[in-house]
């Protein structure tokens, strides 16, 4: 049976009574007290390996859906004299064609290098600073005093907000590289991951490569709606009614539920960010040349006010295709690793 290091994030069944549910957290934080300086580095580093990996096998296998979203977030149709038309946007169908157009199969992995990179360096920092965060707050704090979730979403906000800011670079490049398309000038185009740093850099200076991060950061606010619905998710399968460890099909289906509800709730912020990462567009209005999306508030208004309310959700459907297989993948994968690292004593 898989040890569930993962699904701990959230240790309380739903008890009606309000007492039992603080004893139980006092218990998880005791437990945590008595845990060796050894074991925590051990369990940290195995973390940040598991996730690490968990990243990489997630982001290689749902690739070319990221590719369709982040074209559905952002490509407007244009008219003939190559003006924006606000609120033209390509559909699936159109996307798909006009990728496989243009660059064939190869089209709906653009993107893939900095994703991995970025992955990588996400997921390690993400879990790291989880299982540190936990152990803080649980030893240092009475945070979880005050309910049994709130050490476990402080810890993963906390982790989510870190991780964010610093391969927030990565991301920005990611995005530039999905919406690279043939039609681009041959001496603009990023011929691989280190060249689109060099031509942002050089064009746009080191501030580039942190827009979009205010609605990344406001993402993280989705495990509050994630985490207690992973929970009662899993409190509802036979296994844990039983008190056995979660099987790799429950994982999957708690794991993949509570996300695609979590992603439908904060999706906004996903259109926000990609708007704000994409290369600088300009319109002319009144004669005056602005830049289409110049800041978070002037991009939120500018949705709102072209696109209405369903602006906000550009994409969602591929999205939730995407986010489904993603987020079970990177659970059971850091499952099995975390297990292997467990039962070979690592």
């Amino acid at each position: 049976m898989l040890p569930s290091t993962f699904s701990r994030w959230i240790r309380t069944r739903n008890d009606s009574c309000i007492g039992k549910q603080h004893s139980q957290a006092r218990k998880i934080n005791d437990g945590m007290s008595r845990y060796p300086p050894d074991r925590r580095q051990k369990e940290v580093r195995n973390s940040a390996i598991s996730g690490a990996c968990a990243g990489l096998v997630s982001s290689v296998v749902t690739c070319p859906l990221d590719v369709i979203k982040t074209r559905l977030q952002v490509r407007p149709e244009t008219s003939a004299s190559g003006s924006i038309k606000h609120g033209g946007f390509d559909n699936v169908t159109t996307v798909i064609r006009k990728i496989w157009t243009e660059d064939g199969l190869r089209g709906f992995y653009r993107g893939l290098g900095p994703t991995v990179i970025g992955y990588l360096p996400t997921w390690a920092i993400y879990f790291c600073v989880y299982d540190a965060g936990k152990n803080f707050f649980g030893e240092h704090t009475a945070l979880s005093n005050m309910h049994p979730f709130a050490t476990h979403i402080a810890s993963a906000m906390l982790a989510g907000a870190t991780s964010t800011t610093c391969t927030s670079p990565m991301w920005v490049v990611k995005t530039r590289t999905m919406l690279q398309t043939a039609s681009v000038p041959k001496h603009e185009r990023y011929r691989h991951t280190f060249d689109a740093f060099v031509k942002i850099y050089q064009s746009e200076g080191m501030m580039a490569f942190y827009k979009g991060l205010l609605p990344s950061l406001l993402g993280v606010f989705h495990v509050v709606v994630q985490f207690p619905l992973y929970e009662h998710f899993k409190s509802m399968t036979p296994e844990f009614k039983r008190g056995d460890a979660l099987s790799p099909g429950s994982i999957l289906l708690c794991s993949g539920g509570s996300k695609m509800l979590a992603s439908i709730a904060t999706y906004p912020h996903e259109v926000l960010r990609t708007r704000l990462q994409m290369v600088p567009t300009y319109t002319t209005h009144n004669g005056v040349v602005m830049r289409q999306y110049s800041g978070f508030i002037q991009t939120f208004a500018s949705i709102l006010r072209y696109e209405g309310i369903l602006g906000f959700y550009r994409g969602m459907g591929v999205n939730l295709v995407r986010t489904v297989p993603n987020s079970g993948l990177t659970i059971l994968t850091y499952e099995v690793i975390m297990h292997y690292f467990a039962t070979h004593s690592i």
